[in-house]
């Protein structure tokens, strides 16, 4: 179905707006994906805070123009699905490659970062990257590490202390 004058300037300042909030986009092949996966893939998308889009290729370049991800425009050559990870970096990447490995229809062309074209094999480097929650932890376990060690270098001499003086007092018992 044809879209009118406004409802194609309607989905190029959508996707626009989107792609200028965006902290990265990955860009697929969806030809061959039935139906019910691809609304099973929407419904992922917007657990996983991914703007997902399905959009011709002349309507993608016009509203991908003037953002940080213009970069992309060689890759939006036939069935383009886009992905915007919108909160969390790799959040789109993780959604695509995850999708991709249940169905191999689903071929990414490329992936960009903030403005930053870094192609298709990329996405594997973007899916494992932690979430903010995630790297909050790993930042708060490394530098609670030292500290914990301290504590317990600290504490040892008095603990092995108890540990002697119950010994002897047990090995007295036993000699009575």
């Amino acid at each position: 179905m044809a879209l009118k004058l406004e409802d194609k300037r309607a989905v190029v300042a959508e996707v626009s707006e989107v792609a200028q909030k965006a902290l990265s986009v990955v860009i697929a092949n969806y030809q061959g994906i039935s139906a019910v996966d691809m609304v099973q893939l929407r419904a992922e998308a917007r657990k996983s805070g991914v703007y997902l889009r399905v959009v011709k290729n002349t309507l993608a370049r016009r509203a991908l123009a003037n953002t940080s991800f213009a970069c992309v425009e060689p890759a939006l050559q036939g069935s383009t699905l886009l992905a915007f990870s919108q909160e969390d970096l790799g959040a789109a990447a993780r959604l695509i490659s995850q999708f991709a490995k249940q169905n191999e229809n689903l071929v990414v062309k490329d992936v960009a970062v903030e403005g930053k074209l870094l192609g298709a094999q990329a996405i594997l480097k973007l899916a494992k990257m932690p979430t903010y929650e995630q790297a909050i932890a790993i930042l708060m376990g490394t530098l609670q590490a030292p500290i914990s060690q301290l504590t317990r270098t600290i504490a040892e001499p008095t603990a092995k202390l108890v540990r002697t003086v119950a010994a002897i007092a047990e090995s007295k018992k036993e000699a009575a």
